[in-house]
């Protein structure tokens, strides 16, 4: 049996603090109270989400990779037409990959070895342990594409060839946990103590309503959905687009190759680092819906690959300037380097509590302390040094750096390549607002405290 390891300030919150009920508000996702208009108009992604994917698709297949082009034939001959004729159509090959390859994520999550971590107290007091295996699943199915590949059983191109039945079955997949999550969370949910009902039907369905829908002790639908389809495949992507491209002109573009390097860096960081991600608002706030289990399974995909899926179906023209794509190149590993450095400090932080020193000083904290729902007191560090004393989300900085170097490698005007940049631009402006939101609910004065001494979001003098 792994020992669970406990951090310094995961011990201090469990502690008991002298704190007045009435002195704090329970946080938490929106329950009910919202208007009916209003989840309607927060539940429109249901239908704008799926459509944004089919038209990228599109876009990317049958036009060039030329919204403009699509969109006349859109008003030339109507949106239902020109998808029956270039959508994603679900094929037996693509539906039979995508069973094999989410049956084997789930036979991994489930079964791999790894460290037993806490994340955060739920709002109703729950302190759940998670197994971190994502990097022993991630190099597993990497290493199985590559000896499959190897051996001729597989062709490595495989998903760059059947990207339309592909989609189409995970689209399904997408759809039919979200419905299995839906069904649960009224059935049997696993904490009825965290679920959050907002009075719409699909506004639930959209934002869902279990915090931590489990399956057993330790297989989280959350984790799995956020972890292991999406964020796996990514990296699968992009080396079946490198395969495709070298089969189709017998080399591979600087391009492809370098945006491959910044995205894998970026997923096996993920990976290396999956105890911190159990801190993030993904799984500490956000419940379990279609926006979660659809988006990981389907429009992460689709949509955080599109440098690779364009530059693999249409590489660059003109030869590639080496000083520009060393510059870009350059530009993405600072982000990257930032978002690290960032969350490294943050996770020290949590690691050694007040022991620990940033950038060569004693860390500097404001005690936040809070209460959940079963009536229990705790409290929090909230740390306003090194990088988080610069700005209340710098993480978010280096990860936009990072996303816009991925669109720029692509050296390309086209609107479509900047979808992810643009993307990643307004989710995390929103996900700046929603957190900060919930951390004023769930701590109160003491985060008015921190923005009085952190006062920029973003950038200082900018946001």
């Amino acid at each position: 049996m792994i020992a669970i390891k406990t951090t310094e300030i995961e011990k201090t919150a469990a502690a008991s603090v002298s704190l007045p009920l009435t002195d704090v508000k329970i946080w938490g996702r929106t329950g009910a109270g919202r208007s009916w208009l209003g989840s309607l108009v927060a539940s429109l992604p249901l239908v704008l989400a799926p459509l944004t994917c089919a038209s990228v698709f599109i876009t990317l297949r049958a036009y060039s990779g030329s919204f403009s082009l699509f969109a006349a034939a859109v008003a030339e001959e109507g949106f239902w037409p020109v998808y029956q004729q270039h959508g994603p159509q679900l094929t037996a090959k693509g539906a039979v990959a995508v069973v094999c390859y989410v049956g084997l994520q789930a036979l991994l999550f489930r079964f791999l070895p790894g460290e037993l971590r806490t994340g955060q107290y739920t709002p109703a007091g729950h302190l759940l342990t998670y197994r971190m295996n994502g990097l022993s699943a991630w190099t597993i199915t990497h290493l199985l594409y590559f000896a499959l590949s190897w051996a001729g059983v597989l062709d490595p191109a495989f998903i760059a060839r059947n990207w339309s039945g592909l989609i189409a079955a995970m689209n399904i997949a997408g759809l039919a946990v979200s419905v299995f999550a839906f069904v649960k969370a009224y059935v049997s949910p696993t904490h009825p103590d965290d679920r959050k009902f907002s009075g719409s039907s699909v506004y639930d369905f959209f934002m869902g309503i279990e915090l931590n829908p489990r399956l057993g002790e330790m297989f989280d639908l959350k984790l799995f959905s956020n972890g292991r389809p999406g964020m796996i495949l990514w990296t699968l992507i992009n080396f079946s687009n490198l395969a495709y491209q070298h089969q189709t002109l017998g080399h591979v573009e600087p391009s492809l190759a370098l945006v491959t390097v910044l995205q894998v860096m970026y997923v096996v960081d993920f990976f290396v680092n999956e105890s911190w991600y159990l801190g993030t608002i993904d799984i500490a706030h956000d419940h379990y819906g279609f926006y979660l289990g659809w988006g990981c399974f389907c429009f992460l995909p689709i949509m955080y690959t599109v440098q690779a899926q364009y530059l693999g179906m249409h590489p660059p023209a003109a030869p590639a300037s080496y000083t520009y794509l060393a510059v870009v190149f350059a530009a993405g590993l600072v982000g990257y380097a930032m978002f690290r450095s960032v969350n490294d400090q943050k996770s020290k932080a949590r690691l050694l509590g007040h022991g620990c020193c940033i950038w060569g000083k004693p860390a500097q904290y404001i005690v936040a302390p809070y209460r959940t729902t079963d009536g229990r007191a705790h409290k929090s560090l909230l740390l306003c040094s090194g990088w988080w004393g610069w700005s209340r989300h710098a993480n978010y900085v280096g990860d936009l750096l990072l996303s816009y170097s991925f669109c720029a490698l692509v050296r390309s005007t086209n609107a479509v390549v900047w979808t992810y940049a643009v993307w990643m631009t307004l989710c995390l402006v929103h996900r700046c607002m929603r957190d900060e939101k919930r951390l004023s609910v769930k701590y109160g004065a003491a985060w008015t405290e921190y923005c009085q001494r952190v006062p920029w979001r973003f950038v200082p003098g900018v946001w």
